[in-house]
């Protein structure tokens, strides 16, 4: 009686996992005809909406260039947040390296870190949020050995987006850190 027990749980289990397995697969079927039909179509139209989103933005974070400037040749002058966060990413990281060491070898520049936030928000809450964002890269630039006496930091929250939109493009695009020479 109890062998019979463990048999029927240990069936009950593979089944479960066999349903739960097969409705996680994703099947895919294209013939050759479909294929260059789809191909040959795609070359011709316009980028689906979506997919030009998708290339300017990595999750909800901007990754496109057409609104960074620069703070000096070949070195960006902004980073670009996620929503309601601070959390510098990868390629904020690497632009803010590039911009300590303009900044190391040029001693006598001194800089203002701007905050920005999209229109989502409260005014306070905003200017708050865009103090934060300009605080991280401050705090990054410092760690690459620029000195804090050369950094200033302004928040502008809401008040000055970079796209007027109302779309999670235009909102991402706004939500940065932008490096300004003060000098």
């Amino acid at each position: 009686m109890n062998l019979s027990k463990i048999l029927k749980n240990v069936f009950l289990v593979v089944i479960f996992g066999l349903i739960v397995t097969a409705c996680a697969t994703k099947k895919s079927v294209k013939t050759t005809t479909e294929s260059t039909t789809t191909t040959k179509a795609a070359e011709t139209q316009k980028a689906d909406p979506i997919e030009k989103l998708d290339a300017l933005m990595q999750g909800d974070v901007y990754i496109g260039s057409d609104t960074v400037g620069e703070l000096a040749s070949g070195v960006p002058d902004r980073v670009f947040f996620a929503t309601n966060e601070t959390i510098l990413t990868t390629a904020s990281r690497e632009t803010l390296r590039k911009q300590a060491a303009w900044l190391r070898q040029n001693p006598d520049v001194t800089v203002v870190v701007e905050g920005h936030a999209d229109e989502r928000g409260t005014r306070e809450y905003n200017l708050a949020l865009g103090e934060r964002r300009a605080n991280a890269a401050k705090d990054y630039l410092m760690t690459y050995g620029v000195s804090s006496d050369r950094i200033k930091v302004l928040s502008y929250g809401k008040e000055r987006p970079v796209d007027s939109g109302s779309n999670p493009l235009s909102w991402s695009k706004n939500r940065r850190s932008v490096t300004v020479k003060a000098n």
